[in-house]
C-alpha cells in the first residue's frame, strides 16, 4: 500500500490523491454577486450538505494551488452574503465545465456557459434555470485555513428556499431517484454520472439491531465465494430463521445446491431466504 505524508509531498501531488480518491464529490455549482451586483457562476466539488435544522451546506472555493490567489466566488460572498447553489446534472455537465474557466472578474459566466438567469425569491444572486434543484442561501460563516496555495475557505450556508424541478418529482412531489441524472467530480478530468445500472439500493439498518458479522457461522463467514458485501447483507438480518422454517424450506427445496442458492437470493435482496438456503446445508 502506498502511503503519504502530506508534509512530504507538495500540495499539488496531495491536491491529485485526495481529489482522486474521495470521489465522487457532489457539485456546488454557485452563483454570486459582488457588491456592484455582477454576477459570477462557478463550480466547486469541495461541497456537501451537513445538515437539516438548519438546513446547511458548505463549499469551499479554495485558493488555487498554483499561486494561492483567491477565486472571484470567494471575493463575491464577502461582499454580498448570499449564495444560490445549483445542482448540476448530465444535461448542463459541459456547460458547467465551461463555467469553471478563470474568466476576468466582471464577467457574467451565464452568459459565457450559455445558461439562463432565473430570478431568486429571498436572494439576490440569480439560480440557473437549467438546473433541477436550486438552494437560495444566506452565508452565516467563512472560515479561512490561511492563505497559502491549496488553501480551504469554507463558506458556510443556511438554506432558505429550496426550488426542485417537476421533472424530478414522483406523484407525490417526492424526489424520485430515478429521474434524476446528477454527475459528481472525480480527480482530473474525470466525472462520474449517477443514473441509470450506476444506481442501486443497500437496506438501511432499521431501529433493530442486526446479528452483525460476528455472528455468522465459521464456515459462511470463511467461504471465500461470500464477499465482504454478502456477509454485510448477513449480518444486517435482525434475526435468523426458526428451526421450523429451516426444515419446512429444506421440505420444499429437497437436494437442491443451498450454498448457490443462498448467492443467488444475497443478488437479489431475499436476505431470510438466503439464510434458511445456508442453514440448510
Amino acid at each position: 500500500m502506498l502511503t503519504i505524508n502530506p508534509k512530504e509531498v507538495s500540495v499539488a501531488v496531495l491536491h491529485g490523491y485526495l481529489q482522486s480518491s474521495i470521489a465522487p464529490r457532489p457539485i456546488a455549482f454557485a452563483s454570486t454577486i459582488d457588491k456592484d451586483g455582477n454576477v459570477n457562476l462557478s463550480p466547486f466539488s469541495f461541497f456537501n450538505v451537513f445538515g437539516t435544522n438548519p438546513p446547511t451546506l458548505i463549499f469551499s472555493p479554495n485558493r488555487r494551488v498554483r499561486d494561492g490567489s483567491q477565486k472571484h466566488t470567494l471575493e463575491n460572498v464577502l461582499e454580498h452574503d448570499e449564495v444560490v447553489i445549483n445542482m448540476v446534472d448530465f444535461a448542463m455537465v459541459e456547460q458547467m465545465s465551461l463555467a469553471s474557466c478563470e474568466y476576468e472578474k466582471g464577467i457574467n459566466e451565464f452568459v459565457k456557459s450559455g445558461f439562463t438567469e432565473a430570478a431568486s425569491v429571498l436572494v439576490k444572486p440569480p439560480r440557473v434555470l437549467e438546473s433541477k434543484a436550486a438552494f437560495e442561501c444566506k452565508v452565516k460563516q467563512v472560515v479561512q485555513m490561511s492563505e497559502e496555495g491549496g488553501s480551504p475557505n469554507l463558506v458556510i450556508c443556511e438554506i432558505v428556499l429550496a426550488h426542485f424541478s417537476e421533472d424530478i418529482l414522483d406523484e407525490n412531489g417526492k424526489i424520485d431517484q430515478t429521474k434524476t441524472d446528477w454527475v459528481a467530480r472525480l480527480g482530473g478530468d474525470w466525472y462520474v454520472r449517477a443514473s441509470g445500472d450506476a444506481l442501486f439500493e443497500v437496506a438501511k439498518p432499521s431501529i433493530h439491531k442486526g446479528i452483525g458479522v460476528d455472528a455468522i457461522p465459521d464456515f459462511i463467514k470463511h467461504d471465500s465465494s461470500f464477499s465482504g458485501n454478502d456477509l454485510g447483507r448477513l449480518g444486517n438480518i435482525e434475526e435468523l430463521p426458526s428451526v421450523e422454517e429451516i426444515n419446512d424450506f429444506m421440505f420444499q427445496n429437497p437436494n437442491a445446491n443451498y450454498k448457490e442458492m443462498a448467492k443467488v437470493f444475497l443478488i437479489n435482496g431475499k436476505i431470510k431466504e438466503a439464510w434458511m438456503a445456508l442453514l440448510s446445508q
